[in-house]
């Protein structure tokens, strides 16, 4: 046995965003920075999940439709969005001589596997899913989309053969649940699927500039690519106490020190903490370090987004390349799967 997933002899590393909207500083320091740097430590599969976003993808058209007062199309939404995370991806890092980088549905064998491990899925299993419950909570009417979306995150990880998928406390449920998906497809009809790991890594903490945990669905985002007086205004807004300038204060429980903590070195860490233990700091002066930081630390990033941006057919080169090299696979797998149900395995082409 391996002493760490990691040590897994060709190792198949998988991931997906969802196209939801602007990527955010909790998307960079809690998915996006450990994807980029797992794509070196095995064969890495980061797709971009546009099929996922349906589920949600209409609320949004009509929460932007009701603000700005000016019709909404869900599916520009859809093509923005997607477009908008491959750019962030490349410029943030990801290496397509790396990694295989694509939009989930370019794949469209996922939908056939889906509805497969569908008919060995339990629905007290869906019925438990944590996710399903929050955004019912939240208002979000459930669809058999949103009811059935931990099936197709199981199609997406499995129809690829992956080993290890790397996820944030939020998601474990769904690999525990894919995992359990796997196993009761292979007990039914033979190994055909290894049964994932997930890696959990070191979570960082992002508060939102409200003090919540950062999340679009709260609306208390920093992107990542946000610049200038738009990055300014948002970072002067983060929510502090009421204390004086001259008030001696507590770096642990300020959400301004929080943020500039993921980015400074721990020197840099310390020295914003004592000034905040000394008194005569004010946060307005800690929001406008906090402001540089975030500048100085995506300024190449930013750079790269830009040349990609004026280069569509490139980014557009990148994904079909992906897509092409992912459904390979996913109709490798396929066959083995309608031959192991009864199905013709040469109807797939």
């Amino acid at each position: 046995m391996p002493e760490s997933p990691f040590d897994r002899p060709n190792l198949r590393v998988l991931s997906g965003v969802q196209p939801s909207g602007k990527l955010h500083l909790g998307n960079y320091f809690g998915a996006i920075k450990q994807h980029i740097e797992l794509q070196t430590r095995g064969e890495a599969f980061y797709f971009i999940a546009d099929y996922h976003a349906l589920t949600t993808i209409r609320d949004t058209a009509t929460q932007l439709a009701t603000a700005s007062k000016k019709p909404v199309l869900p599916r520009e939404l859809v093509r923005d969005y997607t477009r908008d995370v491959a750019l962030d991806y490349l410029a943030l890092g990801l290496d397509p001589h790396r990694a295989v980088f694509f939009r989930q549905s370019d794949v469209p064998e996922v939908t056939e596997l889906a509805w497969i491990l569908g008919t060995v899925t339990n629905m007290g299993l869906l019925e438990r899913a944590v996710s399903y419950k929050d955004k019912t909570e939240k208002g979000i009417e459930p669809s058999v989309g949103l009811f059935t979306y931990p099936v197709l995150m199981a199609a997406d990880i499995l129809i690829y053969r992956s080993h290890l998928v790397p996820v944030g406390q939020d998601q474990v449920q769904h690999l525990e649940m894919t995992r359990d998906i796997a196993e009761r497809f292979n007990r039914a009809y033979g190994e055909v699927f290894p049964v994932p790991d997930y890696h959990l890594g070191q979570e960082a903490k992002v508060p939102g500039v409200n003090g919540q945990k950062m999340s679009k669905s709260y609306g208390n985002t920093i992107e990542i690519f946000a610049e200038g007086k738009a990055l300014q205004k948002t970072v002067m807004g983060i929510v502090t106490d009421s204390q004086p300038v001259e008030a001696v204060k507590d770096p642990t429980t300020c959400n301004v020190f929080a943020l500039y903590s993921l980015f400074a070195s721990p020197l840099d860490r310390e020295v914003m903490a004592e000034r905040y233990r000394a008194g005569n700091y004010g946060y307005g002066e800690a929001k406008k370090a906090l402001y540089q930081m975030i500048e100085d630390y995506f300024t190449a990033a930013r750079a790269r987004r830009k040349q990609l941006e004026a280069d569509p057919g490139f980014v557009e080169e990148v994904l079909q390349r992906g897509a092409k090299r992912a459904r390979e696979i996913a109709q490798v797998t396929m066959r083995r799967v309608r031959e192991a149900v009864g199905f013709r395995a040469a109807s797939i082409g």
